[in-house]
């Protein structure tokens, strides 16, 4: 097959369908050649020599007839891939980051649950006065004063209770955590 002649590019630009078909079949073989080179995909490549073409169709009024559009053509086509491999790198570096944050948030619930698991043992060593007096402070939001009257005790000793019970919880914790 023949070049394309300027004035079959110049119809072309100028939207004749049939020219148009010329310049799309004598260059297709070699483009999806040079393609698949760069891409090492062939339908990766396929999909990109079909969207040049129909870019050019679409911006043809901007083609210059008297250019050499085999230059054109190609350089489009090499600036479409490079696109395309910016396109995949930073779908990679997106990929690892979502991996990256995942791993994170797990290790970071996997130490929330061994806090919480030290936090429990640590209650659960409480002896059962002062555990039922932090249940009824800390879960049930009640205050000394409610405690004291809910339990018949004074106000001081539920505060003393409170006082040493947090002070043995944050031994247990502190201590286990190191």
């Amino acid at each position: 097959m023949t070049c394309p002649d300027e004035n079959t590019i110049r119809k072309a630009i100028q939207g004749d369908a049939v020219a148009f078909a010329k310049l799309y079949n004598h260059y297709k073989t070699p483009a999806l050649r040079f393609t698949v080179s760069l891409l090492k995909d062939e339908e990766e490549a396929e999909n990109m020599v079909q969207d040049v073409f129909v870019k050019i169709w679409v911006k043809r009024a901007h083609i210059k007839p008297e250019y050499n559009f085999n230059s054109y053509l190609f350089a489009c086509l090499r600036n479409m891939a490079f696109d395309h491999f910016r396109k995949l790198e930073k779908s990679e570096q997106m990929r690892r980051y979502y991996t990256e944050a995942a791993r994170l948030a797990e290790d970071e619930k996997e130490e929330s649950e061994r806090r919480i698991s030290m936090v429990q043992a640590a209650v659960d060593s409480l002896s059962i006065k002062r555990k039922l007096i932090l249940k009824l402070n800390v879960e049930e939001g009640k205050s000394y004063q409610e405690i004291a009257e809910f339990l018949r005790i004074s106000k001081n000793t539920v505060k003393n209770q409170l006082v040493k019970a947090k002070q043995i919880l944050r031994d247990k914790v502190d201590f286990a955590a190191v």
